[in-house]
């Protein structure tokens, strides 16, 4: 495996609202599918408050990484948006207008003001607000907004922007697109899976550690239900490249029923 392959990829969800759960969170779901469609895979996700030095801490740990980073919320314009401020804390930056988000916010309010909504006036209270959507850490570069023009921001492997899904995905494709085509397709992990009946996890762990110390690259998991009775089960597997993760499964599906396990509810080995 290559060192572009082996590079991690994060997912940083900033915003109170998701964690007092007045909005449903939405981007894990969708970071991982979109990833998946370009044969890349999500490591770690983390759900932050509106907090700017438990930002600026995340954020400092994140930039000391090697791993390629998408953070979405917290880059409006209010005060409880301090995303673009703890970003800059944790470089040791200042924040600045960008020349591309000015012009192009400077564009979008223009729109609208031909749209009977609002003036084009750049220095009216509201168009200022928008202007301080463009205020990124210096050394940023933008991240097109296809929704409605105003960016986000890129800079040292973080990919910054919006809550809003139908902002923030088509601006993480963008960047996946854009940014790390390279990284695409680039190792062909495949996961095989089997329902265990009949045997405690417990007794099937030795197999799961034997796998993961002799097959190099390739992880196993383990996934017990709750229930009792012949309907329990569990749902075991390996996760690698191939050939190895077929001959470790062969050998996990041996050590299943070496142990007294079957693979169906009601029918004996």
């Amino acid at each position: 495996m290559n060192d572009k392959a082996a590079r991690k990829i994060s997912l940083i969800i900033v915003g109170d609202e998701i964690l007092s759960g007045r909005r449903q969170d939405k981007h894990l779901s969708k970071i991982i599918e979109l990833l998946a469609a370009r044969g890349m895979q999500l490591s770690r996700a983390e759900f932050l408050p509106d907090d700017l030095e438990t930002l600026i801490a995340a954020y400092k740990r994140s930039f000391a990484s090697d791993d390629i980073v998408f953070s979405s919320g917290g880059i409006g314009a209010t005060p409880d948006d301090k995303t673009r401020t703890a970003v800059a804390q944790a470089l040791g930056v200042p924040l600045a207008l960008h020349p591309e988000a000015e012009r192009l916010i400077t564009e979008r309010f223009a729109q609208l003001a031909l749209e009977g909504r609002g003036t084009h006036d750049p220095g009216s209270p509201e168009n200022q607000r928008r202007l301080a959507m463009g205020v990124f850490p210096v050394g940023a570069e933008i991240v097109p907004n296809p929704y409605n023009r105003i960016p986000g921001f890129f800079i040292q492997d973080h990919t910054f922007v919006p809550g809003f899904p139908e902002m923030a995905w088509p601006m993480v494709e963008w960047t996946l697109d854009n940014r790390y085509a390279d990284y695409q397709n680039l190792s062909q992990l495949v996961s095989h899976n089997i329902l265990a009946y009949g045997v405690p996890e417990s007794r099937i762990t030795p197999a799961l550690e034997h796998i993961e110390t002799n097959w190099a690259g390739i992880s196993t998991f383990s996934l017990p239900t709750m229930g009792q009775g012949a309907g329990a089960y569990i749902d075991l597997g390996v996760k690698g490249e191939e050939p190895a993760a077929t001959a470790a499964f062969d050998y996990l599906k041996g050590e299943i029923l070496r142990v007294g396990g079957r693979f169906h509810p009601d029918k004996p080995v």
